[in-house]
């Protein structure tokens, strides 16, 4: 979707720049302190490799203003963009400090690295806002990198610690917000969390510090799968009255405590911590703690008995036994399916041509090493000719060679021609490296849509090995259940990428926050460039058609539709007719589709009803509704049957529908989730705005 906010940028460049030119790309400022005093909300500064300190002009500490957003090179997390400096700074919580830079609500540091050797140094102090930190590299601070106080709720995210003096990160007095995929490696502490603080520290590395996270007084911080290895004091220190989350039997928490000297986890308090699912040495662990199992539900079909002896308690049973039942994939005579074997190039076009439709013409030649009576010739070719499976330079398609796992992958989302992917989503995977160059959009694709399976270790993505026959299944399975044709099957080995959702500066405790965040865990929705997602803004006929087509993916129920006013080159064109072939939308009586129109909260209801084909219901789930005088007539079987299947979100009152007032961008995410949890698609979420059939 495109922003219409119009985003200024500011240049500066402290080696060729002059704090009296203009700040453009050609003429930029000097100083990050000129630029500072130029910025309005939503401005971009740019800083070009460079130092910037008070000998190139700069007044510290630098304030970064409300929605601002100071930017370096985020690739190379800030290397040769270096901010070093102090100044005094008069903390309402802590007093006299002497500090680096000063981030306010909704702005942005991203891409610089920031150095305060001043004698108990700060790089960054966040005192009760929500800024933005990420990419940045915090080194040799005199103190700590990132200080975070009163009610702070930023989000930290991708950066690295190194080297600083008392902690990478501090985060005291009421401070949460998001700590997520950044790197301690040695400082004193990694992380020190104090006083109520109680943010989410997850998927985090940390490494060759002294102690890597310390808790006292009465902190309550909630760790996921931080890897925390090589710590030459200690891994957890919890002092006081600190009560870590470190999972239930719910949710396992799944930290990784590994060659730390002295501890993993030392409880010094008083209480008992409870630890589910975390990797430790029971020999490391000091004081009283707990070590609890987690639950993880199991679906119907894992307990059911499978025809293969080799199979029985097996952790694909369920993907492979709904497999067999369509019959997509098969065993051996012997009554054996071998799922750990390997599977061929053919075998695999064998199935890929069962599951998939067939396509429309032939594009692809026979193979050179596929001879006409080979058992898989023609399933080779139609695979390759939906696009599945390719041959080589030579010629050649090889169909004895065994298929990796990054091959299946990049299959799976280039037959089905999805795009799009986010590559923060790959951070999920320790063994992200060795995902070729050429298929890292894949992936990400392929794991927003929670496609990837990882038996035994779902960080473990093994892109190079030989696929197995159960993981080809698995995988084929998720496929089918992301285009929605099959429901979706429990199962603790599906990669979820929902700890990478971005935290949008507008977004923090807006009532339709899980919904859009589920959204955009599965690559359906973004924000804008500014960081920001606007969920109050209102949603365009073509913005929708693209979140539809997105979303659901749908097969055509009727020919292509020429609107007059939808140019080819048009940005959403493509997204527009698969909606409106799929039966989600359509266009007005003078063959115009309007894609610039605000599109209504009851054409969003009466489109997820219609395209999804959803079964009629009865007339009186209007009955929830104290409006429902205003609904028009065509539309109200419709709005019945998507309250029936709690499709209808309506804030603030979800007795007031209001149908024909232009639906937000929270609101259409909100509904189009709540469709993708009819369809079984993703999992439920409490809302007191769902509207219940049962509703008064």
């Amino acid at each position: 979707m495109v922003n219409s906010t119009l985003v200024s940028t500011i240049y500066v460049n402290s080696v060729q720049g002059n704090d009296a030119n203009a700040g453009s790309r050609l003429s930029p400022f000097k100083s990050l302190t000129r630029a500072l005093k130029a910025s309005t909300k939503f401005t971009i500064i740019q800083l070009s490799p460079g130092t910037y300190s008070t000998a190139t002009g700069e007044a510290f500490p630098l304030i970064i203003p409300v929605g601002v957003i100071v930017v370096g090179n985020e690739a190379n997390k800030g290397a040769g963009i270096v901010i070093i400096g102090s100044g005094t700074y008069q903390s309402p919580s802590f007093g006299t400090q002497n500090i680096t830079l000063l981030l306010q609500e909704d702005s942005s540091l991203r891409g610089v690295t920031v150095t305060n050797t001043t004698s108990k140094g700060t790089g960054v102090w966040i005192e009760s806002t929500a800024p933005n930190v990420s990419n940045n590299t915090f080194i040799n601070c005199a103190r700590e990198g990132i200080f975070t106080t009163g009610s702070a709720k930023p989000a930290i995210l991708d950066n690295v610690f190194l080297q600083n003096a008392a902690s990478g990160l501090t985060m005291a007095r009421n401070s949460k917000g998001e700590v997520l995929r950044n790197i301690f490696q040695k400082n004193t502490l990694g992380i020190a969390i104090s006083d109520f603080a109680a943010p989410l520290i997850a998927n985090n590395k940390l490494t060759e510090n002294q102690t890597a996270i310390a808790l006292s007084r009465d902190a309550k911080p909630v760790l996921r799968q931080n890897t925390i290895t090589n710590n030459t004091q200690g891994g957890l220190l919890v002092n006081g009255n600190a009560i870590p989350d470190l999972g239930s039997t719910q949710d396992a928490a799944g930290n990784i405590f590994r060659d730390n000297q002295g501890f993993d986890l030392q409880n010094v308090t008083a209480l008992q911590l409870v630890s589910v699912g975390n990797q430790l040495n029971p020999i490391q662990v000091k004081g009283a703690v707990d070590f609890l199992s987690a639950t993880v539900e199991v679906p119907s079909q894992v307990s059911v008995g499978t025809s293969f002896y080799d199979l029985g308690g097996h952790w694909a049973v369920a993907f492979v036994e709904a497999l067999v039942g369509k019959g997509l994939i098969s065993g051996f005579p012997d009554s054996s399916f071998k799922p750990n074997a390997p599977i061929t190039r053919a075998q695999y076009a064998a199935i890929i041509a069962k599951t998939f439709p067939p396509p429309n013409g032939s594009k692809v030649s026979n193979f050179t090493d596929v001879k006409s009576d080979y058992w898989a010739a023609s399933a080779i070719l139609r695979a390759a000719n939906m696009g599945f499976v390719s041959g080589f330079p030579d010629g050649t398609f090889r169909p004895e060679q065994n298929l990796t796992k990054i091959q299946a992958i990049v299959s799976i989302v280039n037959g089905l021609q999805w795009s799009g992917g986010n590559s923060n989503v790959l951070s999920v995977y320790r063994d992200r490296a060795q995902i070729p160059s050429y298929a890292t959009n894949a992936v990400a694709v392929a794991t927003q849509k929670l496609l990837v399976v990882n038996y035994p270790t779902t960080e473990q993505l093994e892109p190079l090995k030989d696929i197995s026959r159960a993981e080809v299944a698995a995988l084929i399975y998720q496929a089918l259940v992301a285009i929605g044709q099959e429901k979706a099957i429990a199962s603790p080995y599906i990669v979820n990428p929902e700890i990478n959702i971005p935290s949008f500066s507008d977004l923090k405790g807006h009532w339709a926050e899980e919904f859009i965040r589920g959204l955009v865990s599965m690559g359906l929705s973004t924000g804008f460039a500014d960081g920001s997602y606007q969920p109050d803004k209102p949603m365009t006929r073509a913005q929708y058609a693209t979140l539809v087509a997105t979303a659901f993916n749908p097969t055509a129920k009727r020919p292509a539709i020429e609107f007059t006013d939808i140019a080819k080159d048009f940005w959403a064109a493509k997204a527009i007719q698969t909606a409106a072939m799929g039966g989600f939308v359509g266009g007005f009586s003078d063959r115009t589709f309007r894609p610039d129109q605000n599109v209504q909260r009851l054409q969003v209801i009466v489109s997820l009803v219609n395209g999804l084909g959803l079964p009629a219901a009865d007339i009186d789930n209007l009955l929830a509704y104290s409006d429902r005088n205003t609904i028009p007539e065509y539309a109200r079987q419709a709005v019945a049957t998507a309250t029936q299947q709690q499709i209808v979100v309506n804030y603030p009152d979800s007795q007031q529908l209001v149908p024909v007032r232009e639906a937000t961008r929270a609101e259409v995410a909100a509904m189009v989730y709540q469709a993708l949890v009819a369809i079984q698609r993703t999992k439920a979420i409490n809302s007191p705005y769902i509207v219940s059939h049962t509703s008064n």
